[in-house]
């Protein structure tokens, strides 16, 4: 009679997780859906003549950035080694920022290759985390492209963002993180501060990203499209 018992309380416990289950991530999607639509700043355009872009790949969002820039004297190959990439491409013009789940970005270059504890680290927060560089020649604005201009001032409150994220050594320095998960030629990942978890992705930080130099962003979102939704495809 007990063991019956046991059974019966297990079923009741697996329908009440499984409902809890559903209830939860109908309630995450809905609250992101809702966030994602609300939105925050209205981009001051006066002055602004630094150009600066949002990539995406369909799932994750980069932050794009001149490499040098003359009026803010920011040249961000004094903090980010092109000699840290495979390629070592001193062409390059523009630098490309993404934060992430360390684990995930170093041990998943592909969505085959997802491992179960990835995964739940990543969401759970249990992991540490990655900035992604990419230096890039050119961009051209497209589906995945976006292309804004900020102010000055603007600028300087981004790159304080953009640096504020890296794990310094005690000289100041980017911590490279020695690996062979180079996406490609032209990358290299550093430490970087902060928890990847379900309610703080990639996505969120650039959004983040945007709403420390005044550009139109999401009140919260954790998806691209709640990035990209702000900045539709100009037609020509």
């Amino acid at each position: 009679m007990n063991w019956i018992n046991l059974v019966k309380q297990t079923i009741r416990f697996l329908k009440f997780g499984f409902l809890f289950l559903i209830l939860f991530v109908f309630s995450y999607w809905g609250i992101a859906f809702i966030t994602s639509k609300i939105t925050v700043n209205d981009s001051n355009k006066d002055g602004a003549d630094i150009p600066i872009y949002i990539l995406s790949n369909g799932v994750h969002t980069d932050i794009v950035v001149p490499i040098y820039h003359k009026n803010t004297k920011t040249n961000w190959r004094n903090f980010v080694k092109i000699e840290h990439t495979l390629a070592k491409d001193t062409n390059s013009t523009l630098v490309a920022f993404g934060w992430g789940n360390k684990g995930f970005y170093l041990e998943t270059p592909q969505w085959a290759d997802l491992k179960f504890s990835v995964a739940f680290n990543a969401v759970f927060g249990l992991g540490g985390s990655a900035m992604h560089v990419t230096f890039h020649k050119q961009l051209k604005e497209s589906k995945h492209c976006r292309k804004i201009y900020l102010s000055v001032d603007q600028y300087r409150n981004l790159s304080k963002f953009i640096l504020d994220q890296f794990s310094k050594s005690s000289g100041g320095e980017a911590m490279l993180i020695p690996t062979k998960a180079n996406y490609g030629k032209n990358d290299a990942f550093y430490e970087a501060n902060g928890r990847y978890n379900l309610f703080y992705t990639c996505n969120t930080w650039t959004n983040e990203a945007l709403k420390s130099c005044g550009q139109k962003a999401s009140l919260w979102t954790p998806f691209e499209g709640g990035v990209m939704r702000h900045y539709p495809l100009k037609r020509n």
